[in-house]
């Protein structure tokens, strides 16, 4: 069967989706990333609540009053049975501490879906709507231990600029830049039967 995905934005009718996406992280004891907030669900808050922050969070006012950068959070979905596969958030306008470890997307697969090559379709759709937002060039970061991430930004054209310790969390990080255009058409051989 010929796998197709999309991307949604998050939403009420998504609910429980969302949740069991993120207690299946908790339950494999897995970090959480490019839910943009979405898991603070996870800590008490309304799903409501925790969701119309994220949708806000595009807003550049919005995000700008509560410290962040405006950004945007997607899901991929899995079309043939419907199923919450992976989250990513765009951000832009970053301020110069974004820049240094966090980056323009961050991005995550649910644990049991992991290695079977969805992150680079993840990176890839997150790569069209960065070109939407009018960024020609994008930063990520990874924890140079998360070897799967390595390679999902390196197999879509990702040029290591800095590998060094993050004072936030101690770990060493890698920090690439992705040309946008260049890998949107080197790579779209990687997606095309697939959206």
């Amino acid at each position: 069967m010929n796998e197709r995905f999309c991307f949604e934005r998050p939403s009420l009718k998504r609910k429980d989706d969302i949740l069991a996406y993120l207690n299946e992280f908790v339950e494999a004891g897995s970090p959480i990333n490019g839910t943009g907030s979405l898991d603070r669900v996870l800590q008490g808050c309304p799903f409501e609540q925790v969701l119309e922050r994220c949708l806000h969070m595009e807003d550049k006012a919005y995000a700008v009053q509560i410290g962040r950068c405006p950004g945007k959070t997607f899901l991929l979905i899995r079309k043939n049975d419907d199923r919450l596969i992976g989250t990513i958030n765009i951000r832009w306008d970053l301020n110069e501490a974004m820049l240094r470890f966090d980056g323009h997307i961050g991005y995550g697969i649910r644990p049991s879906e992991r290695g079977k090559g969805y992150n680079k379709i993840n990176l890839y759709l997150g790569l069209m709507e960065a070109k939407k937002l009018g960024l020609d060039r994008v930063m990520l970061s990874c924890d140079a231990s998360n070897i799967a991430s390595d390679r999902t930004i390196l197999g879509l054209g990702g040029v290591l600029e800095q590998c060094e310790v993050d004072p936030c969390d101690g770990a060493l990080t890698h920090v690439y830049w992705i040309d946008v255009d260049r890998s949107l058409e080197r790579y779209k051989y990687l997606i095309d039967s697939t959206i």
